[in-house]
């Protein structure tokens, strides 16, 4: 397993990068988000996109007419009592 830094805007981020059963695996070891790819680039390019919507850096919160142009009633997407899988925390 490869350790290494990358300079963000005001820190380094700690990444670790693998390879796993045929694929490359990045995870940023402060935030424990992670990710894969066919390649060390896709890994590290995915962590990069993933993180940043860890951080609400990116993306946004779906509106009502965006669900409703996906066939989603708003008044139905909720959780209710559910709560995500173990991957979503």
């Amino acid at each position: 397993m490869a350790t290494s830094t990358r300079e963000g805007d005001d820190h380094e981020d700690e990444i670790r990068l693998w390879r796993e059963d045929g694929w490359w695996v990045a995870k940023d070891v402060e935030t424990g988000v992670t990710t894969q790819g066919t390649s060390r680039a896709v890994a590290l390019e995915n962590l990069d996109e993933a993180v940043a919507l860890h951080r609400g850096e990116i993306g946004h919160e779906p509106t009502d007419v965006e669900l409703e142009e996906l066939g989603i009633d708003p008044e139905d997407n909720t959780t209710g009592e559910q709560h995500p899988p173990d991957v979503l925390e």
